[in-house]
């Protein structure tokens, strides 16, 4: 599998992963789970970006 299809991979599971756990963080009314659980989602979305810049290069 290329590097760049990994970050890719990688970024979207981070995503999904912080989704979950905003939600749990409001269902809870946790700000802490959820305050951790957008940045998760900023972390995976950078990390897909990352990703799709590898592919256009090449890697």
């Amino acid at each position: 599998m290329k590097l760049s299809t990994k970050y890719q991979a990688r970024g979207i599971f981070h995503r999904v992963r912080g989704t979950f756990k905003e939600l749990a963080g409001r269902v809870c009314s946790n700000s802490t789970l959820g305050a951790r659980g957008r940045l998760e989602q900023v972390a995976g979305k950078v990390q897909w970006k990352i990703g799709k810049v590898q592919g256009f290069c090449g890697l």
